[in-house]
């Protein structure tokens, strides 16, 4: 299961444990219990501190248990976490063999002080790389309270379990049986979900913040670039960001990051936050803004309050908050928005194996998900609103030759139909002939594009017709002293290397605009 390169890296960690673990296994002849069985021989034989134990007490097959020994102190695999829940299974071992966590304290004494019992159950993909964030949390917790469990399920593996529960798109959480959530959340997240007085505790700790030289609001390759050119003016910078790494966080491969050949979007957004840390930049994450307040006078401080009633206030100000996937907007995509209906490909395709499912989108990101779905799905049925596909040339040709594919041009998507409790088909009409067909599916990809996340700043400053922050050669919005960057801006071409530099762009135009102000206006004590 192992290669030398890994098992010798896998060696090198699990020298970090501390106490003794159990690898308690409920395995069966099945293939599948075999290539578990001996993937945790491999995990045992590099560690004195690591046994097997084969129990067979679960009633999920295959399944593990990772127990600290002599305690109730672990979590449960349902399934073989290789792909990208490997890490998650290397801080699992980690963390239950005593080797502390890097959260930060005050939120580890949170979950510790977490009052009531917790029975989590997390239903993952092997290719989900949205996944590892929420397994992992929720691992931990169950490692800190032992009022809290958690089993990490392999959707893939499970796929009757997953009908039963009508599970069609991961990570879905559930909570003592019933659902709790879906899709990408940290620790803090999960952690303010169930703690009721955690979003008014965060709330007065961000009201008692000073305000910032340079604000950036968004975290995304934008932000993360202006947070960074700004600190290094040495000038006082702060960044509140909904989710740190943004949109690339759904990102998979990423192969036109100059001098990086390839990477991966939570790899790449990690390293995003770990370079912002490595200055003094004061980070607010899970923090969505509400609303721009801009200041009086040129000089003056601007507001940006949050969703959670608390203001930050800049002497500048850099909005980055980048774009989102673009919704149909017909009747029935909400109503079966995570019952059928999905965005993500790569995170939710091994659950409709051997099933029907659309692709709605022929540009590049449409035709790349319908080639990695024809691998796993029984059927494809792409659908392009215009009279062509519009992907690059040697995508279009490697769909060609898939024989499970079919492509529909000039069809509009008009109504998704389902039956109450799922997807059951989409409603499209052929532009050319003015008829109306009906598709049976159980899934359907949306990949037509990107909108903006502006809708807040409606009225504050000048926005395009798309929504798109209108921006100058600088950088600068309508307003003096407001800058904007990355997906959410009307500079052309969405890529992350351009959205970098953008950010860099506006952190060094927001520095120039400070030095220019008159010596009065640029104290910002003085000014509070």
């Amino acid at each position: 299961m192992l290669d030398a390169n890994l098992t010798q890296q896998l060696k090198t960690y699990l020298a970090n444990i501390r106490e003794p673990i159990e690898l308690v296994a409920s395995l069966d002849d099945a293939p599948k219990s075999r290539e578990l069985g001996e993937l945790l021989n491999e995990i045992a034989a590099l560690s004195d501190k690591i046994d097997v134990v084969h129990a067979n007490d679960d009633k999920r097959v295959p399944s593990f248990m990772i127990r600290r020994k002599g305690t109730d102190i672990g979590v449960r695999f349902a399934g073989i976490p290789m792909g990208h829940e490997f890490t998650s299974l290397v801080l699992a071992l980690l963390q239950v063999g005593g080797h502390p966590s890097k959260a930060a304290q005050e939120l580890i004494e949170q979950v510790r002080n977490l009052d009531g019992d917790f029975a989590f159950e997390t239903y993952f993909s092997l290719s989900c790389q949205n996944c590892p964030d929420v397994v992992q949390a929720l691992n931990l917790m169950a490692v800190l309270n032992p009022r809290i469990s958690h089993v990490a399920i392999d959707g893939g593996l499970f796929q009757g379990e997953v009908d039963e529960r009508k599970v069609m798109a991961v990570p879905t959480v559930f909570l003592n049986g019933e659902p709790f959530a879906s899709g990408r959340m940290e620790l803090e997240q999960i952690v303010a979900k169930i703690d009721s007085g955690a979003t008014a505790r965060a709330a007065e700790k961000i009201k008692a913040k000073d305000p910032f030289d340079v604000l950036v609001i968004g975290g995304g390759p934008a932000g993360a670039a202006a947070a960074i050119y700004a600190a290094r003016k040495g000038i006082r910078t702060g960044i509140a960001a909904e989710r740190f790494g943004g949109q690339v966080l759904d990102t998979m491969a990423i192969e036109n990051f100059i001098s990086v050949s390839h990477t991966e979007g939570p790899k790449l957004a990690a390293q995003l936050e770990q370079h912002v840390k490595d200055y003094e930049v004061d980070i607010m994450n899970h923090q969505r803004a509400a609303k721009l307040i801009p200041a009086r006078d040129v000089g003056g401080l601007h507001e940006v309050q949050l969703e959670n009633g608390a203001t930050l206030k800049g002497r500048t100000i850099i909005l980055s908050t980048g774009a989102r996937w673009r919704q149909m907007n017909v009747p029935g995509e909400n109503e079966y928005r995570n019952k059928g209906v999905t965005y993500c490909p790569h995170c939710d395709g091994p659950l409709f194996k051997g099933k029907r499912v659309a692709v709605i989108g022929g540009g590049n990101s449409g035709v790349e998900a319908a080639i990695d779905l024809a691998g796993v799905v029984a059927h494809v049925t792409l659908i392009e609103f215009d009279s062509d596909l519009r992907a690059d040339a040697v995508l279009q040709r490697k769909l060609a030759t898939l024989p499970n594919v079919k492509v529909i041009t000039s069809a509009l998507t008009t109504e998704v139909v389902g039956d109450g409790e799922k997807l059951t088909g989409l409603i499209y009409k052929d532009r050319n002939h003015d008829t109306v067909h009906e598709v049976e599916l159980e899934g359907i990809f949306v990949q037509i594009g990107l909108v903006p996340n502006t809708e807040w700043l409606k009225d504050t400053i000048a926005l395009s017709p798309r929504g798109e922050i209108e921006v100058d050669h600088r950088g600068e919005t309508s307003r003096p002293g407001i800058f904007a960057a990355g997906d959410c801006t009307t500079v052309p071409y969405k890529q992350i290397v351009i959205a970098m530099g953008e950010g860099s762009k506006a952190a060094l135009s927001a520095f120039d605009y400070m030095i220019r102000l008159p010596a009065e206006d640029t104290s910002i004590a003085e000014a509070a």
